[in-house]
């Protein structure tokens, strides 16, 4: 659900980042590996794609900084050179999965799914909740059999809400895995994006506010 792209080539980088968010994650952008440290050391992170050859630390130093500290985001190593060595070296460095350069945009979008599926936050494949079902693989959602068109921060909203089974989550929790972290913390970004998904729920209303804490489901 959140991602941060390390690659040293910025509009490489922004290009992925645009295409993971239009695929429904929330997504940062450094462009060296002192950069990655310090985000990966500030924000909770589900899947880093993590070019090997940084600046100022490289990959490799990235990834073993990661296993060192039993952090549980996931690591999808990129790399200009796909020879069966570097793989190996890659992976035993602690690499959850490694892609070559070239690759095909939608090969790594896959990945990335299936790299947050193996998080140490697991994502069901369906979610369900007061009539609300949920299939995070297809990325589709029905209320009492009526299909939902959901923008890609509506559907990670929701998921997070299906996902807490009941509990509340704050806005502030909401902010962290949904959008980025350039995002103002002050922003109404989650009262706007939850009202339009309230709409597009219809009625009965399915999404409590508890005041001072945040919105259940």
């Amino acid at each position: 659900m959140r991602v941060l792209v390390a690659e040293d080539e910025e509009v490489l980088a922004e290009l992925l980042a645009t295409g993971l968010r239009r695929a429904g994650f929330a997504v940062d952008t450094v462009y060296s590996g002192d950069a990655a440290l310090a985000y990966l050391g500030l924000h909770d992170y589900d899947v880093v794609v993590l070019d090997r050859d940084l600046p100022r630390v490289h990959g490799d130093d990235v990834a073993r900084a990661l296993v060192a500290r039993s952090a549980r985001t996931r690591i999808l190593m990129l790399t200009a050179s796909a020879t069966t060595e570097d793989r190996v070296e890659g992976l035993d460095l602690g690499a959850d999965d490694y892609l070559g350069k070239p690759f095909e945009f939608p090969e790594l979008v896959s990945r990335v799914r299936a790299l947050r599926r193996r998080s140490a936050r697991p994502v069901p494949p369906r979610l369900e909740r007061a009539g609300v079902e949920m299939d995070t693989v297809r990325r589709d959602v029905t209320r009492d059999g009526r299909a939902l068109d959901l923008s890609p921060k509506e559907f990670s909203v929701l998921q997070i809400l299906l996902e807490a089974d009941g509990a509340t989550v704050s806005a502030e929790e909401l902010l962290e895995r949904a959008w980025d972290a350039h995002t103002d913390p002050f922003t109404g970004a989650v009262r706007v994006c939850m009202s339009k998904l309230r709409a597009k729920l219809g009625e009965p209303a399915l999404i409590r506010t508890v005041q001072g804490v945040g919105y259940a489901l």
